[in-house]
């Protein structure tokens, strides 16, 4: 599949409670919560009164890095390289400087990453936006052994939950609370897609539908 971009704008109008939504990427894959953890990727607030709006750009062009991680949180990269499915790339280290391999042909369908460091490393997988330098990061792999390899099989389903127990960055290490209010898989939808954030008064129940 050729690289896409998605922009996406999510709206409310006098949505009678101040709530925060969070978007991560954890749709069904296997593995979750045990082999990786997704990561947070946006956090926005919608105010009670009034009209709200926050947008998020999703690029398909993958990556692989070795992250920087404080108090949960993936605070930055110390280097990257890009790849697509179907390729594999070995991270190794020389006078404490870290450096993945130009991508070569792997497995097919999945994305791969060989510690060839000789001692445990942090991985991660995210997507590169136009102009930036590290990759955001999706999907985070903890205590990869040296010789050991991390296989990726990322399909962008992104998730959005109403909560304010996450921070963007954070990696969740296991099931959020509140079950998803929406899901989309973002390569099937239009490169431009808006939705409408609501909140039933009645029930306290609330939906996200595509304007």
């Amino acid at each position: 599949m050729s690289l896409f971009t998605r922009n996406l704008t999510f709206q409310s109008n006098e949505l009678g409670k101040d709530v925060s939504i969070m978007l991560t990427f954890n749709g069904a894959m296997e593995g979750l919560y045990e082999d990786f953890f997704p990561v947070v990727w946006k956090v926005s607030k919608f105010g009670k009164t009034g009209s709200y709006s926050a947008k998020a750009t999703y690029t398909s062009q993958l990556a692989f890095s070795k992250p920087q991680v404080e108090d949960g949180n993936i605070i930055d990269a110390a280097t990257c390289v890009k790849i697509n499915n179907s390729e594999k790339t070995t991270l190794t280290e020389a006078n404490e400087v870290y450096q993945f391999s130009a991508p070569k042909a792997g497995t097919t369908g999945v994305l791969q990453a060989v510690n060839s460091t000789g001692a445990v490393q942090d991985i991660a997988v995210g997507f590169m936006s136009k102009g930036q330098l590290m990759p955001t990061p999706a999907l985070y792999f903890n205590g990869v052994g040296d010789g050991s390899h991390v296989t990726a099989k990322f399909t962008p389903i992104l998730c959005a939950y109403i909560t304010s127990d996450y921070q963007e960055t954070a990696i969740l290490r296991g099931a959020i609370d509140t079950p998803a209010i929406w899901s989309r898989n973002l390569a099937e939808l239009s490169p431009s897609t808006t939705w409408s954030l609501t909140r039933d008064a009645a029930s306290g129940k609330y939906t996200i539908t595509q304007v």
